[in-house]
């Protein structure tokens, strides 16, 4: 008698260890890392490439692993009722159910579903060879129940699919780069920047014409290779009678080494034809395309016109690695700060600030779908042209116009919500 029940409670143990194996390798195998798990295989670990396998058929998967737990989780109960009956009678099944409903719970649940989580890389890789030997081994009855499962769900007008969810989202790479925390603070905005160019137009973020160098051809050669030299910019784009008309871009170094292989009898320099070919692209071009369009190009220099065809600005390389990395400043670059931290948490922010750049910078959440500016936004949400002095709150921004010319917005005062004063008053719209 003692013999076999020290069997049972053998048995009950041994039960209770695979019920904990299943529900860890369940969680762990559920938990780890699509994206170091891919990386692993790349490097030809072959735990990582089963790792990969089991989880293709997520359903196979979790269903054989389910089906296993449930097996050994109720062939226990049933022998620890049977002990427990023995013992006390009828009472045994009240106290089986307590003693097994803990033993379960604490042991083959909680415990090792919470070291899985928190080791859930390095515990796939342990135990995806003795999972997949599970799965090969219930798979036929598991698959007959995801079919009669299936039935069910059909009966009740619900369609799943095998792999619907297993692709990994730019949502879900968002959030995990936002979860991001090591190698510097400055990596986490680049990796954003790199998932939004394909929803980032040019026009977004154009050197708008009004500030843009060029030069009138109409000139005198001298002239212009003197505006040329003298220009902190390398490619200045040519015009001819009025500014839209651009007839051509020239480039710096093509002026100097014309000027340096000047003829001998001192006779200027055909800049019609050193200068390039103009090259024109819609304003609504995405930042990716238009990368990859300066890579099979080799240019670094293109003119965004409207769906009218005039004239919006330009757009250069160094803008679009610029959203990437940040500011690329040299020695040569006019020095333009934009904003101005207050003491008291507001920002003096000039009105051609880009609003990306503002939320790049801060961490702010400002809208940037219907304006590129922070002046833009401002006349975007007032409806109206402000005056000086005038005071809005927007999506929980307070905004203070601080300098105007003319009817352009050159300076505001943004202050952000855990900064905001006391009543203000609020603008129209």
């Amino acid at each position: 008698m003692e013999s076999s029940l020290l069997i049972s409670l053998g048995t009950i143990a041994v039960l209770l260890v695979l019920s904990a194996f299943f529900s860890g390798a369940e969680t762990a195998l559920t938990a780890a890392s699509r994206p170091l798990i891919h990386q692993l295989e790349r490097k030809g670990n072959r735990r990582a490439g089963l790792v990969n396998m089991l989880r293709k058929d997520k359903e196979r998967l979790i269903g054989s692993i389910l089906l296993g737990n449930n097996l050994v989780n109720i062939l226990a109960s049933v022998l620890a009722t049977s002990i427990l009956i023995g013992m006390f009678g009828e009472a045994g099944v009240i106290y089986a159910t307590i003693s097994m409903t803990l033993l379960v719970v604490i042991f083959a649940e909680v415990l090792p579903k919470t070291y899985a989580i928190q080791n859930a890389n390095r515990m796939s890789l342990a135990v995806a060879p003795l999972v997949r030997g599970v799965v090969i081994l219930l798979s036929p009855v598991a698959l007959l129940l995801q079919m009669f499962v299936r039935f069910l769900l059909r009966l009740f007008g619900i369609d799943i699919s095998a792999d619907r969810g297993m692709t990994i989202t730019a949502e879900e790479l968002h959030g995990a780069i936002a979860l991001h925390t090591g190698e510097g603070p400055g990596i986490r905005p680049m990796l954003h920047s790199i998932l939004e160019l394909a929803d980032v137009e040019v026009g977004e973020i154009m050197v708008h014409r009004q500030n843009v160098v060029m030069l009138d051809a109409n000139e005198k050669p001298e002239a212009i290779v003197e505006q040329a030299v003298k220009s902190p910019y390398t490619r200045l784009p040519l015009w001819r009678d009025k500014p839209e008309n651009i007839i051509g871009v020239l480039h710096a170094k093509a002026v100097l080494q014309a000027v340096h292989n000047q003829a001998p009898d001192g006779a200027a320099p055909n800049l019609l034809k050193l200068a390039a070919k103009p090259w024109f692209i819609p304003e609504s071009t995405s930042l990716l395309h238009q990368l990859q369009a300066f890579r099979q190009r080799r240019e670094h220099f293109a003119l965004v016109v409207d769906e009218y065809g005039a004239l919006m600005g330009i757009v250069t390389l160094e803008d679009i690695l610029e959203e990437i990395v940040g500011d690329i400043a040299d020695e040569h670059d006019v020095t333009a700060p934009g904003v101005q931290l207050q003491r008291d948490g507001s920002a003096i922010v000039e009105g051609t600030f880009t609003i990306r750049d503002l939320n790049r910078r801060f961490d702010w959440r400002l809208p940037d779908e219907d304006a590129a500016t922070i002046a833009g936004l401002l006349l975007h949400e007032a409806r109206e042209i402000p005056t000086v002095g005038q005071v809005f709150v927007f999506h929980d921004f307070r905004f203070e116009v601080l300098h105007r010319t003319r009817n352009q917005i050159t300076s505001i005062r943004v202050t952000p919500p855990r900064e905001l004063p006391g009543p203000v008053q609020l603008g129209n719209g």
